[in-house]
This record gives C-alpha cells, sequence and structure tokens, in this order.
C-alpha cells in the first residue's frame, strides 16, 4: 500500500478529503499498480492537496499476486512446471504465516504460445509445486486464488504434486491433464502432505460454476483454452470419472463437492482444492480485501475510486469493481469508477453503489489507441472525476 499524498494543496476543501484508489487491472494494458499510480496523478493534477492512498486490488485471478506485493507482502520465486510440464519460475506472496498463491504464476494460459494450446494435456502440477513451497516457507493460511487457467484437470495435477497417487487399471500414474482422468481407476490420498491438515486453505474465485455439466468447467471454460466440441465431452466425462473416484475415496463427505460453488473455476482446480485439500470457497474479491487491509485503508477514505478494464454484466457478479464498492456502501462511503470500456447504464451502476463511471473510450474511441495511450488518458479521466467529486 502506497501513500500518494501531496502537501500543500489548500482551496476548495481539497486538503480535507481522502481518496482511496483500488481498482483492478485494465487487462491488456495497466497492471492494478499502473492503475492506481495514473488515477493518483490524474487526481493530484486536478486537486493537488487531496490525500490518496492506492490499494491495487484483485478478484483471486491473473495479478493477485501483484496485489498482495502491493499491499506489503514479500516476494518469494520458486522453480515449478509449467502447464506442459516446461520448467519456469513463478512467484507467491507471503508476509508472516499467510501466503498468496495465484494458480495463474504456475498454470495459466500466459505461459503458452500465442495460439497455442494443451486443452487435454495442460496440468495443474505446477501450482501444487508452488502451495508445497508455501507450506515449507511457513504458511499456515493459504489465499489460492484461481482463474486464468491453461488447464481442466479438475486439480488431479496439483493433488499429485503434494502427494496423491491417482492410478489407472494397472496401477500406473495416469497421463497429466484432463484428458489423462479417462483411465482413471483409483486414487491414494494417504500420501498428501501431512501439513495440510494444519493449514486453512482459502479457494479465492470469481466463478461459482460447478464441476461438470453444461455450466461445467469444461462447457463453459473449456474453449476458451482451446478445447473443440469433441475435447469438451471428454474432459467432461473426464471430470466426472475424477470426482466418482475421489468420491469412492474420500467417503460421503465428497459426495456433494462437485456441485459446490467454485467446484468448476479455472478448469475444475476449485474442486480439487475443495475435496483434497479441505479449502473454502469464498468469493476472490472478498478474500483479497480481508487480506490486503481494505477495511483499514476504508476507514481513512471519503471517497473511493474503483475500476477494471471493462465494465459490463460480469463485473455485477463478483468482479473486483463491484466487491470494492459493495464494501464501501456498507461503510456509507461513495465509490466511483474508471474503466477502458463502459456497459452499464447509470441505473446499474448505481444498483452495484457506484456513482458514475469514467470510461477512456469516451475520450478516445478509437480502440486500439485507446489501449495504447491507456495510461495517459486515465489520468485525464482520473482528472475530471477529481474535478467532478473533490472541488
Amino acid at each position: 500500500m502506497t501513500d500518494g499524498a501531496v502537501k500543500g494543496g489548500r482551496g476548495n476543501g481539497g486538503a480535507r478529503r481522502s481518496v482511496l484508489v483500488a481498482a483492478d487491472k485494465f487487462k491488456g494494458s495497466l497492471t492494478a499498480v499502473e492503475v492506481a499510480e495514473r488515477v493518483a496523478a490524474g487526481i493530484h493534477r486536478a486537486v493537488p492537496g487531496v490525500r490518496v492512498e492506492t490499494l491495487p486490488v484483485a478478484d483471486g485471478g491473473d495479478g493477485t499476486v501483484a496485489a498482495a506485493l502491493a499491499a506489503g507482502f514479500g516476494r518469494r520465486l520458486e522453480r515449478v512446471s509449467g502447464p506442459r510440464g516446461e520448467p519456469l519460475t513463478a512467484a507467491y506472496a507471503l508476509r508472516g504465516d499467510t501466503a498468496v498463491v495465484e494458480m495463474a504464476e504456475a498454470s495459466g494460459l500466459q505461459h503458452l504460445p500465442p495460439g497455442v494450446f494443451a486443452p487435454l494435456t495442460a496440468t495443474t502440477y505446477g501450482t501444487g509445486e508452488l502451495l508445497r513451497a508455501a507450506l515449507d516457507a511457513g504458511a499456515r493460511t493459504v489465499v489460492l486464488g484461481v482463474g486464468g487457467s491453461a488447464t481442466t484437470d479438475g486439480g488431479a495435477g496439483m493433488l499429485t504434486a503434494l502427494g496423491a497417487r491417482l492410478l489407472d487399471a494397472a496401477g500406473e500414474p495416469v497421463p497429466q491433464g484432463g484428458g489423462g482422468l479417462a483411465a482413471l481407476a483409483s486414487a491414494d490420498l494417504r500420501g498428501l502432505d501431512p501439513r495440510l491438515a494444519d493449514t486453512r486453505i482459502v479457494l479465492a474465485s470469481d466463478v461459482d460454476n460447478p464441476l461438470t455439466g453444461p455450466k461445467g468447467a469444461a462447457a463453459v471454460y473449456g474453449p476458451q483454452k482451446g478445447a473443440s466440441p469433441a475435447d469438451v465431452a471428454v474432459l467432461d466425462a473426464a471430470l466426472g470419472r475424477l470426482a466418482e473416484v475421489l468420491g469412492e475415496a474420500l467417503g460421503p463427505q465428497a459426495a456433494a463437492a462437485p456441485a459446490a460453488p467454485g467446484a468448476g473455476a479455472a478448469g475444475g482446480i476449485g474442486y480439487g482444492a475443495l475435496v483434497g485439500l479441505g479449502a473454502a470457497f469464498r468469493p476472490g474479491i472478498e478474500v483479497m480485501l480481508d487480506v490486503l487491509g481494505f477495511a483499514a485503508a476504508l476507514e481513512r477514505a471519503t471517497l473511493v475510486v474503483t475500476g477494471e478494464g471493462s465494465l459490463d454484466a460480469q463485473t455485477l457478479h463478483g468482479k473486483a469493481p463491484a466487491g470494492v464498492a459493495a464494501a464501501a456502501r456498507a461503510r456509507g462511503v461513495g465509490v466511483v469508477a474508471v474503466c477502458g470500456r463502459l456497459a452499464l447504464d447509470p441505473a446499474a451502476l448505481r444498483g452495484a453503489g457506484i456513482l458514475r463511471a469514467y470510461a477512456l473510450t469516451d475520450l478516445e474511441p478509437d480502440q486500439d489507441r485507446c489501449i495504447a495511450e491507456a495510461g495517459p488518458l486515465l489520468e485525464r479521466a482520473a482528472a475530471a472525476l477529481a474535478a467532478d467529486h473533490l472541488r
């Protein structure tokens, strides 16, 4: 967390105001940290004396570790397996005995070459290695942020990295990836890292899909990861097989897990975390606001600025700006938003607790230029909101 206060501001009551910038990334153009810096600069340009505190946020998907680092967590690096088994260096965040692990760091789509997918073979093994590294570092509370995955393996790779054995009819390990689960015959979880039993695992996600079926991991998100209709059918059946086998191994307590909120998150890694790691599901933005210390920062604010790249219907269903606005409204603090693109009408914004939104496309309608010049445009938008709400 950084304090962007500027000394010496007078007039118009600016010095009496305190702004909290709690925005997510503008995907493809600005990180959450860069968004916060640009908004602070624009506000200070318009109202030099206002106090600005920045708290970059994330909803559990890509950018979650970066948000934790900006809030004072330490950066830890680990050599792990990527989604295709290739070695890569991934980061997680640690403060005291709390770790923030972002699955996309190890198992995300960003690790695949442009236009190259591995829908049947991509694995979450590296995410399991990151979790093990966090345990090695002394973590006893782990926030597992899921999203942006290249995988649809139900968390099977993650469980394997943590000591589970997933075997075919011949007693051999099944191949990595969702496709390999079609051959799954038995599961032995006795080798799972014993430290997990004494560790609080929080599954942080912005989606509540079930594991299988028309709203499940394969059907809804598989095509985004290169899965053909035939691949989707294979993956959905394979995830069903994983649930059947793990249900036999774990007993009745696992029976309801495939339909539980978050089970289908990030290619079904939510399911693996719920049944294998004993994780508790919470909306990602709620978890991250707690971890980042949002409540304390909100106490110091008279206005909150939130936002993300596109404010649209998805924003209203668990995305960061909606979570920030709900928390601020509960404390009686006004909220305005910045975004690249605005697809919500004023009534929808007000329903979400957002007084007004400032879109970059209102300043630069050309989408390519808007993305390329997002930083300077965001400063202009922030100056405009400051003129409207802080003078």
